[in-house]
């Protein structure tokens, strides 16, 4: 029982999927960071405080829902200018460069070089 569990943990897609938390938990952090730290006081400095949370209709509270959605827009447009974007360049340039160079062709194996040398010899002969 044991065993399988070990072999349960050790297979790739576990451990690439566990990695793969653990650095969109952190990088969560970065994008919430530069949005709450950076980004939201320069929309304030912009356009005045940016917090709706006072607005009110009634009893309901209107305001922090739109702060809910400017928080959502403001985190998706970080993560397309600053992660998506970049990404797509860098991939683009890649398929650019594998493009031009084409992979050069194998090496022949020996038994093939062998028998090419035979077959000039053969065409030199009378």
């Amino acid at each position: 029982m044991l065993k399988g569990f070990r072999d349960f943990i050790m297979r790739g897609n576990v451990v690439d999927l566990a990695v793969a938390v653990i650095i969109g938990g952190a990088f969560g952090q970065v994008v919430g960071s530069l949005v709450s730290d950076v980004l939201t006081p320069l929309i304030g400095a912009l356009g005045g405080a940016p917090d709706f949370s006072a607005w009110k209709l009634g009893p309901v509270a209107l305001g922090k829902f739109v702060n809910a959605v400017v928080n959502f827009l403001v985190v998706a447009a970080a993560v397309y200018f600053l992660v998506v974007v970049p990404m797509n360049e860098v991939q683009k340039r890649l398929r650019k460069e594998a493009q031009e160079a084409p992979p050069a062709p194998p090496e022949p194996p020996e038994e093939v070089k062998l028998l090419r040398e035979i077959l000039e010899t053969l065409k030199s002969k009378p």
